[in-house]
């Protein structure tokens, strides 16, 4: 890959790898690569990094907690056990995301209920784990060429930070998935407090990867100027470094917390303790059939190309030096909605946004989604279905701040087209996607345009082998 991003601490990971002792037994192997996967880089950026998927995770399993009656807490105690298990597996922010094109069609059709959605889940999990152990993924992943990757990855991206800017602008009925209106510029919800998050995010992160610069040095002043001058840049580095160190994507979540019980008080009063009941999901025979037609099929190509192909891309550009296959992803993915969806859990998938938004906000380590699906886990035990109650006072706006992060890091992924060619077949593929609302759509334009652009590189007398 053309983009690699200098980080210290992703270029520390492969060594730290190098440790586990080979000639120990199997079982202390795996114990020190889990211990070593879960390692935190950096503490509070880690923290910071475990906000960074939220923008995306909780306005979908709100809108369906709320409008479709989906067990909020068996879904947090199945997704944090999610988020610990491929923290320790893979040993980056490797995320657990809700399957966005059967959540879109859950929440638009009346009669797409709980047995569809869980059907739905099943069923692609199912194909998606056939597809990795046989190998078949595999073959996909090195058949799709890379600009295609990446439009379906800018696509992705600019949905994020589109769908984003209409959080913080208009506000919102997340269960219905639509706007109300123009969101007034003052409140606990307003367009003031967006915009400061989003500043307060930016003065702290940059642009990602820039920590400040450092003082330049002074010519040739006297001595007493140059003592002078050295105090004052010690004094501006320690703020310097203080500011740029703050978690900023943790603050502005607490933040939003805090204004969620501001705005109702009385929500505090509504909340009961206590994990939801765990009940094995009934579906019949025409919530298999719905659900394969209405959510497997728009999905599938989806989870194939944002959640496995996406992502195995995106690791292997922000963490190089590490071995991502997507036959493990595929594997995953499957085994996650082949268990959970049987007792009610949101269908679930990693997601090339989730990785860019908690890689934006300083998530380096497993350690990162592993801290997030314990957080997970003791809410779905502790609060269950309630915790729905506070999120649904949380600022939507504060949500559309984070959200918008994740989806332009995201859609940074593909400044790697180094031809005018790749960037053309990238840009043909996100127009469609985005137009379309499909990414399967988008990538079948991408693929005829380009192996149109391959046979009249042929045609022109370039050579099979070349091409």
């Amino acid at each position: 890959m053309a983009t690699q991003i200098p980080d210290i601490e992703t270029a520390q990971i492969p060594s730290q790898t190098a440790h586990i002792d080979p000639g120990s037994g199997f079982p202390a192997r795996v114990v020190q690569k889990v211990k070593i996967n879960l390692v935190f880089r950096s503490k509070w950026a880690e923290i910071n990094g475990a906000m960074g998927d939220l923008g995306t995770y909780i306005p979908i399993v709100l809108a369906l907690t709320l409008a479709k009656d989906l067990n909020l807490g068996t879904t947090l105690i199945f997704t944090g056990i999610y988020n610990i298990i491929t923290g320790a597996i893979y040993g980056v922010p490797m995320p657990v995301q809700p399957m966005k094109s059967i959540a879109a069609v859950a929440i638009s059709d009346v009669d797409f209920g709980v047995p569809e959605i869980m059907a739905a889940g099943i069923l692609t999990g199912g194909i998606l784990f056939v597809l990795g152990i046989t190998g078949l993924m595999q073959l996909v992943y090195k058949l799709i060429p890379l600009c295609i990757v990446r439009g379906i990855q800018l696509a992705q991206g600019l949905s994020f930070a589109l769908t984003a800017v209409k959080y913080i602008r208009k506000i919102q009925n997340l269960p219905k998935s639509k706007s109300l209106g123009e969101r007034e510029w003052f409140g606990l919800d307003g367009l003031i407090l967006a915009i400061v998050c989003a500043c307060f995010i930016v003065i702290v992160n940059g642009a990602g990867d820039d920590h400040g610069c450092a003082p330049t040095e002074s010519t040739n002043p006297d001595l007493g100027e140059q003592e002078m001058m050295d105090g004052t840049k010690k004094r501006a580095s320690r703020l310097k470094k203080i500011i740029f160190s703050l978690p900023s994507a943790f603050i502005v979540f607490v933040l939003g917390v805090v204004l969620a019980f501001i705005r109702r008080p009385k929500v505090v009063h509504e909340i009961k303790f206590g994990p939801s009941a765990f009940e094995v999901v009934k579906i019949s025979r025409h919530a298999w059939k719905k659900g394969f037609i209405k959510g497997t099929i728009p999905q599938l190509p989806l989870s194939i190309l944002n959640s496995v192909i996406a992502v195995c891309k995106l690791s292997s550009d922000l963490f190089p030096g590490r071995d991502f296959s997507v036959t493990s992803l595929s594997v995953t993915v499957g085994l996650m909605n082949l268990v959970g969806s049987w007792f009610g859990a949101m269908p679930s998938c990693h997601g090339a946004g989730g990785l860019a938004g908690q890689y934006k906000f300083g998530g380096r380590s497993g350690g990162c989604v592993a801290l997030l699906g314990v957080a997970k886990l003791i809410l779905g035990l502790v609060l269950g279905t309630y915790l729905a109650k506070i999120f649904n006072q949380f600022p939507v706006g504060v949500l559309g701040v984070l959200l918008l992060f994740a989806g332009i890091e995201l859609a940074m992924a593909s400044k790697d087209m180094n031809t005018k060619e790749d960037s053309f077949v990238m840009l043909i593929c996100t127009a469609v996607s985005l137009v379309g609302s499909s990414a399967a759509l988008g990538f079948l334009c991408g693929i005829i345009i380009h192996a149109i652009l391959k046979l009249r590189n042929w045609r022109k007398g370039k050579s099979l082998s070349s091409i």
